[in-house]
C-alpha cells in the first residue's frame, strides 16, 4: 500500500536523488516530462516546498516510488487562461513535479498521489486544483483527465528547463467532487 506524506528537511538529499533517478530514467521513454536536473524541479525549489510541508513522497515498502509538490505558485501564463472556476490565489493549490518511477508505472500511484492532493487541498480551504502538463505528455494528459480535470487551454510558457514551450493547462473543481 502506498504511504503518502510530507518530505522530512533531513529527506532533502533524498528528494533530490529521487528527482534525479527519475529523469535519468525517463532519459529514453517516449513521453518525456522535459525535466533537467537542478534546473527541474529546481533544488531551491525542493528544499522550499519540503520546509513548507508542501512536497509529499509517496512511499512502497519504505522506498520512494513517487513525489510531488503541492503550493499555490504558478507560471505567470495561468493568468491569461480562460478559468471555468473563479477563484482567489489563496483558493487554488497548484500541483508540480508529479512523478512516478517508470518501473512502478501501471499501478495507480499517480492516481493516489493526485486523490490525496484533492484531499489535502480541500483541507487547505481551496476551491480549485491547477496544473500544466508539457503538451504532448500522453501519459499525464490521460491521468488528469480520467481523475476528472478539464483541459482548460494551451499556454505559450517559459520554463528554465523548456524555455519557450507549449503546455496544457488543466483545472479541477474539488466543490464538484
Amino acid at each position: 500500500m502506498l504511504e503518502i506524506r510530507p518530505a522530512r528537511p533531513e529527506e532533502y538529499s533524498a528528494v533530490r536523488a529521487f528527482y534525479h533517478r527519475l529523469i535519468d530514467l525517463m532519459r529514453d521513454a517516449a513521453y518525456k516530462p522535459g525535466w533537467e536536473k537542478g534546473v527541474y524541479p529546481a533544488d531551491s525549489q525542493l528544499r522550499q516546498a519540503i520546509d513548507g510541508q508542501q512536497l509529499y513522497v509517496g512511499e512502497l515498502e519504505g522506498e520512494t516510488a513517487c513525489a510531488m509538490i503541492m503550493d499555490r505558485q504558478c507560471n505567470e501564463g495561468y493568468s491569461g487562461a480562460p478559468w471555468l472556476v473563479e477563484a482567489h490565489p489563496e483558493q487554488v493549490s497548484v500541483i508540480h513535479a508529479l512523478g512516478v518511477l517508470p518501473t512502478l508505472q501501471g499501478r495507480s500511484l499517480g492516481r493516489e498521489m493526485v486523490g490525496f492532493a484533492f484531499e489535502r487541498a480541500r483541507a487547505l480551504g481551496s476551491r480549485v486544483i491547477r496544473l500544466d502538463v508539457l503538451s504532448g505528455n500522453l501519459p499525464a494528459e490521460k491521468l488528469y483527465l480520467g481523475l476528472g480535470f478539464y483541459r482548460v487551454s494551451t499556454a505559450r510558457m517559459f520554463y528554465p528547463d523548456t524555455g519557450w514551450t507549449e503546455f496544457d493547462l488543466y483545472e479541477f473543481d474539488l466543490r464538484e467532487a
